[in-house]
């Protein structure tokens, strides 16, 4: 999908600059979260597969081992480092000490099979488990990079407003100049108020510039977190604001995160498999059965070989060796009772995840009200005060002040819907539901 992107961006014909592209937060999380997405959706893909190649090498240790040899020898042997030494001659015959070279050739099928061995089928159950493990961390990473992607789309949709609110600020700044310019024609206005009016005006200005430079930064900073091209234009159709969220009790939404949360999960799944190894160390003590066999022709060439086998069953008996055996038992018990401490832990953090959320979105949701009532406030004051400007009961510093506190009541509302929206999104992620909420 990636590279469908990067084709889509770079296919302008020639002399023709590449449209933006048209970008909503469902998309860039659609993007993002796509196999060949951002970086760490394409870790935990290779971590997953890595967890299945381990499960793979457990069940090899139940399947049967045969391979096959074939080896074509010349040999000489000391008789004598054998135990053959017969120095008086036998019938007049000498027997040497020193024999070869002869030609030793063998081809042979050998095979092993495990019949009881308790410990390499926990193991294996171990590994299934981790697996699944894998999966869920999968899961939690697409989540994360789901929230991560959220957060870097409403910083632009926010840098976006404050360009735009900006560029607002400028053009009232240049109606009430060019009010103070006509009040100084008609002589009822002074040269100060002029200069006062150009003043605000190079700060609305100066505060355009850098608006803009922060909603370049913004788009960089979400194109990397969507794994897009840097040089890639964007424009956001999604739009700073105000959606109502379902009422939700710390108790609900505590439920719906340990049931939904892929990380807990994730957990849960990495405790039970520490379980299962430990059990595995434990069951090293008792006896292991495995059949053995092979079957194929020897002999001193092709000519003469004859056809041999082996055919026989294996008992090993664990006695002792040196206290290795008992140190991997407490170490497995040890790596068991972190990951009982660390899955406790994960479910206190995400009830105090919830709880930190909730208070926000709520503290956000009286935000945006307040903001909304300021903004209505300073919008009428600074009608007032233009037209008593105007009707030259009132002079230009009315003016200049109620329109700073316009410019300050713009910023509060912008700032209370980014705060209300990035609230959403810390509650959605507290509960498993980022992926859910952007659809």
């Amino acid at each position: 999908m990636k590279a469908g992107w990067t084709i889509l961006l770079a296919g302008a014909t020639l002399g023709q600059a590449a449209s933006p592209l048209e970008l909503s937060l469902k998309r860039a999380v659609e993007i993002a979260t796509s196999p060949e997405g951002n970086t760490s959706i394409q870790l935990s893909g290779e971590a997953l597969k890595q967890a299945q190649m381990r499960s793979a090498e457990a069940r090899a240790a139940l399947l049967p081992d045969v391979e096959g040899t074939f080896s074509d020898e010349s040999v000489t042997r000391n008789l004598t480092a054998v135990g053959i030494t017969l120095k008086a001659p036998v019938l007049g015959f000498q027997f040497p000490t020193f024999v070869g070279p002869f030609s030793v050739l063998d081809a042979r099928v050998s095979g092993t099979q495990s019949v009881f061995d308790f410990s390499s089928i926990r193991r294996y159950q171990a590994s299934k488990v981790g697996i699944a493990a894998a999966k869920s961390d999968v899961s939690g990473t697409e989540e994360q990079v789901a929230a991560r992607v959220a957060r870097a789309y409403l910083a632009a949709v926010k840098a976006d407003t404050d360009v735009e609110v900006a560029q607002a600020n400028v053009t009232l700044s240049e109606a009430v100049l060019k009010q103070a310019e006509n009040q100084k024609a008609a002589g009822t206005g002074t040269g100060i108020e002029i200069t006062r009016a150009r003043v605000q005006l190079a700060n609305d200005r100066q505060r355009l510039l850098v608006a803009r430079n922060q909603r370049r930064a913004a788009q960089l900073q979400l194109l990397r977190a969507v794994g897009l091209r840097l040089d890639t234009d964007l424009e956001l159709t999604d739009k700073l604001s105000y959606v109502p969220v379902d009422a939700v009790t710390v108790e609900q939404a505590r439920a719906q995160a340990l049931k939904e949360r892929p990380d807990y999960e994730a957990q849960q799944e990495r405790e039970a498999n520490a379980k299962l190894s430990a059990s595995a160390t434990k069951l090293e003590r008792l006896p292991t059965v495995a059949a053995f066999g092979d079957y194929g022709a020897s002999g001193t060439g092709f000519t003469n070989s004859l056809p041999t086998r082996t055919v026989g069953i294996q008992v090993r008996v664990p006695l002792f060796d040196g206290g290795r055996r008992d140190a991997r038992r407490e170490e497995s018990a040890s790596q068991y009772r972190s990951e009982k401490v660390k899955t406790n832990d994960l479910k206190e953090q995400i009830e105090l995840d919830v709880r930190l959320a909730l208070d926000a979105l709520q503290s956000a949701d009286d935000q945006v009200k307040v903001a909304k009532e300021g903004l209505e406030l300073a919008e009428n004051e600074l009608t007032q005060a233009r037209r008593r400007y105007d009707a030259g009961v009132a002079i230009n510093v009315e003016v200049t002040d109620a329109q700073t506190r316009l410019e300050r009541a713009r910023d509060n509302q912008t700032a209370a819907l980014y705060n209300y929206n990035l609230a959403r999104i810390d509650l959605a992620q507290s509960m498993g539901a980022v992926r859910r909420i952007v659809q």
